[in-house]
Formats: structure tokens, sequence, C-alpha cells
């Protein structure tokens, strides 16, 4: 009896795989619950470490690091910020709406949370829900700033809010708040009109 309980398990664990990867998915552990998630790599991020709510987490900046150089046609805007941080919360909003806008065109707002690991149950996810945040949100939790801010931008001092806006070899860098969606747009300029 119990090997037959073994067999169906190997045999549904062995159809799970397959499906996943015929279907161009892959398997991950998701550390906080323990169970096995999918992903797509037909996404647009990386890989992640793990998730949290459905919010990719990434352990190292090194995971993340293939977001900041596709070379196609999309503008990519990655903006880092932190649910502590009073000016990256006053700028929110202004993504959210570009975001909005900009639905049908060539553009990938990505909102990059560096809240720390023990906030993001008690802080992100529910800030994420009460905000209703629609655009895409990670979560870098590699704390070794210094290894990796300069991988960046070498603009970037590390404080945040800051912004890189790229759209294959052109890049932008802005490290303050800004202060409408007027003036996102108007940093975009160089590499996207909206």
């Amino acid at each position: 009896m119990i090997v037959m309980r073994i067999k169906r398990y190997i045999l549904v664990l062995t159809l799970l795989v397959s499906v996943c990867l015929l279907s161009g998915y892959s398997l991950i552990l998701n550390k906080e619950t323990n169970k096995v998630e999918t992903f797509n790599e037909a996404q647009i991020l990386p890989k992640p470490s793990s998730f949290i709510n459905d919010i990719p987490v990434y352990d190292k900046f090194e995971d993340l690091a293939p977001l900041f150089n596709y070379q196609d046609d999309t503008t990519y805007i990655i903006n880092f910020w932190a649910t502590w941080c009073a000016p990256c919360i006053e700028e929110l909003p202004f993504f959210e709406s570009l975001n909005e806008k900009s639905e049908n065109k060539k553009v990938k707002i990505i909102l990059c949370s560096l809240d720390f690991p023990n906030q993001l149950e008690k802080k992100l996810v529910p800030f994420l829900k009460r905000k209703n945040i629609k655009s895409e949100v990670v979560v870098l939790l590699d704390g070794k700033y210094n290894d990796w801010i300069d991988k960046v931008s070498e603009e970037w001092s590390g404080a945040i809010p800051a912004t890189i806006a790229y759209k294959g070899k052109e890049r932008l860098f802005f490290g303050e708040r800004f202060e409408d969606e007027a003036h996102i747009k108007e940093f975009l300029l160089p590499i996207f009109n909206f």
C-alpha cells in the first residue's frame, strides 16, 4: 500500500515537472510557504529566488541584474523605493498613473522595493494591497548596496527614491523624487515620447 502511494506521488510529480517544462515554466520553492510555485520564463523578469504573495523576491542583485540590460525596443523604467521612505511613497501615484496610461505602449514600469526582509509580510504586502498598486513590483533583499549600486548607475549615491530608465543603449538616471507625472515624462523624453 505504501509503495503504491509513493509510486503515485512520483508519477504525479513527474507529470507536474513535465507539464511545467513543456509550457516554459520553471519550478520554484517559495521559502516563505515551502510551497512549489511556477514562474513563466517568458515573463520579462529574471527568475526570482522566491515569492512573497506573488511578488518576486531576489536575494542577490546578480539575480535581478539582467533586467538592467535588455536590448529590445521597450523602454524600461525601474524605480527603487521602500515603504519606510516618505518621498518614495509620494511619487508612487505618478508611476501608477504612467503605468495605466502606457498600457498599450512599449513601456515596462517596475517598482523595486528595498524594504527590509522582516518588513515584507507586515508592511510591504499590506501597503501594496491598501494602495492597490498595479505596477510590477519586485523585492531586492541584497543589503550589500556598495557592491551593486554602481552597476545600476555610477551617478547613484545610494539614496532613494532613485529611478533608472533605458531603451537599448540609451540610459537615464534620476536620483531624486519626481514632483509629478509630467516631471517623469520630461525625464523620459530623450528615450521615449508619451
